[in-house]
């Protein structure tokens, strides 16, 4: 196949239109192609006047010979010919006597599973929260009730906080196993665009349903998943693992793969009570902002706001200042702002967007960075600053997991006021008026500030007086990273292998994917599948 990036279109020109441009681009006709397919598209907005599609656009000319003759005559940078490398993993030969056990069953131990199982190891995967089914239950009644499972929530359950997102598969890092990612995806159920577009998204919604197909496959493959299930204990002989303890049984094994999530605080807990090796990691905290997504829109796209190939308007703001960073993440178009806390007495948001992304509002995570100068050197001091600031939101929101709520017009006048305009929040347990430039300790109130007034002169209707503001986002990535080598294993006890966003190695569905395959690469190296 061949590649030609970098191809325009106007937003009235289709698909079409971007093929004619490449073949152009390539130097043969039309005719001479025999097939063509969308690589990669998104959207240059960055002046509202003249928006564009930007293709990459691949062509088949018939056979392997023609396009590397066509790529040789081209000689432009934009065109590359790609050969498919498939995925193959080597096995190792050292005895494998017990099989791998994996503790977790979010994207990172998810992924590792099905590597795992597909190559003949039979995982046994022990996951503390609920099937998503029932989980879907579960967190609905604690939307509506406020009767919170600490084991089955937004953060824990089948497919890991992933599951109550909008299933955003974008990501910063450049691993060719993301690929290997996608395709996986669109095989159980999403969408094929998530193969080319930008920014992919899979939504909450079928997120779901591709969940409960993966963990089909698994079991089909001689896999195991114990759900309700947490590692209450890993047990060591001669300094290396040798078994675990879940749900009052031991079970012997010489692989732990520990893709526990960000959230699995008493698992951090007995971690450093084995002495094993955690350092604190910056992570961020803040709020949900809420916009209608209307004025999102016509703030990006001014009056193209609407047209279909520009789909719902998503942004990414950052800036600095000093040392210290304030920026958006995890935007929802079209989504709401979700109850998330897994600890009881505390309150948390998240957002979350299904596939069609068609509600009025939009929301994003509003956050700062913040590093041991805030809390402390230890990792009990990461985790004890976000208790610390949920236990005091759900204060500050009268309690019953109702969230403190303020309009940015009074955030950025320190009034403790919620004096709702076009904006209506969406959290579902409920919102109190109250003054969250008081909840943060100074300077990170101060840089929300900024930021809020910074990212206005980006995007119009950022800080308008009637967004709402709502209290408190912590759960931004993992406050500790647990140390491991270049084989995967941690450091400090050999057969336990950290994976993923909760070990401090991930952020988000995606890189947490690929580092679940990383992981499960690396056992697969080392072991031969073994009999037990």
């Amino acid at each position: 196949m061949i590649v030609i990036s970098g191809i325009r279109t106007g937003i009235m020109e289709g698909f079409p239109h971007a093929v004619e441009r490449a073949a152009a681009e390539l130097g043969v006709s039309r005719e001479k192609v025999k097939g063509s397919h969308i690589v990669k598209t998104s959207v240059d907005a960055r002046r509202r006047g003249n928006i564009s599609l930007v293709w990459s656009v691949g062509l088949e000319l018939g056979s392997r010979e023609e396009e590397a003759a066509a790529v040789a005559n081209c000689k432009k940078q934009t065109v590359t010919l790609r050969d498919p490398q498939p995925y193959r993993v080597p096995h190792g030969t050292e005895p494998l006597e017990h099989r791998p056990v994996i503790a977790g069953f979010g994207p990172a131990g998810m992924f590792a599973g099905l590597l795992l199982a597909r190559e003949g190891y039979r995982p046994l995967i022990l996951e503390r929260g609920g099937p998503v089914e029932r989980r879907v239950v579960a967190v609905e009644r604690f939307w509506r009730e406020g009767v919170l499972d600490t084991d089955t929530n937004v953060q824990f359950g089948e497919g890991g906080a992933g599951t109550f997102s909008d299933g955003k598969l974008t990501t910063r890092i450049h691993d060719p196993r993301c690929e290997f990612v996608l395709r996986e995806f669109v095989r159980f159920g999403a969408p094929d665009e998530i193969r080319y577009k930008a920014k992919p998204h899979i939504g909450t919604d079928l997120l779901r349903g591709i969940v409960r197909s993966i963990r089909q496959e698994i079991l089909a493959l001689g896999g195991e998943i114990r759900f309700d299930t947490r590692l209450d204990n890993i047990l060591c002989s001669t300094g290396r693992l040798c078994g675990v303890s879940a749900a009052g049984a031991e079970i012997p094994v010489e692989v732990l793969v520990l893709a526990v999530g960000h959230s699995a605080r008493d698992t951090f807990a007995l971690l450093m009570q084995k002495q094993m090796d955690l350092v604190v990691k910056p992570f961020s905290v803040g709020v949900r902002i809420e916009h209608l997504q209307s004025v999102i829109d016509r703030g990006l796209f001014g009056e193209f706001a609407g047209h279909p190939a520009l789909g719902k308007g998503e942004y990414q703001l950052s800036h600095r200042q000093g040392d210290r960073a304030a920026y958006t993440f995890c935007m929802c178009p079209g989504g709401v702002v979700v109850p998330a806390a897994s600890e009881e007495s505390a309150v948390v948001v998240n957002g979350m967007s299904e596939y069609a992304r068609d509600g009025r509002n939009a929301n994003s995570a509003l956050v700062v960075s913040v590093d041991g100068r805030d809390f402390g050197g230890h990792p009990e001091d990461a985790i004890a600053f976000q208790r610390a600031l949920e236990q005091a939101a759900y204060r500050m929101g009268g309690g019953g997991y109702r969230a403190p709520a303020q309009t940015v017009g009074g955030f950025i006048d320190g009034r403790a006021e919620l004096r709702l305009g076009r904006v209506e929040p969406t959290y579902a347990a409920g919102v109190e008026p109250a003054g969250l430039h008081t909840l943060f300790p100074p300077q990170i109130t101060e840089m929300l500030r900024t930021g809020l007034l910074t990212f206005d002169r980006k995007l119009r209707g950022f800080a308008s007086k009637d967004a709402v503001l709502t209290g408190v986002e912590t759960r931004t990535s993992s406050p500790v990273r647990i140390l491991r080598g270049e084989d995967g294993q941690a450091v400090s006890l050999p057969g336990v292998y950290p994976c993923g966003e909760g070990a401090g190695y991930a952020g988000g569905i995606m890189s947490a994917a690929v580092d679940g395959l990383r992981i499960a690469e690396s056992v697969i190296a080392r072991y031969r599948p073994g009999k037990g």
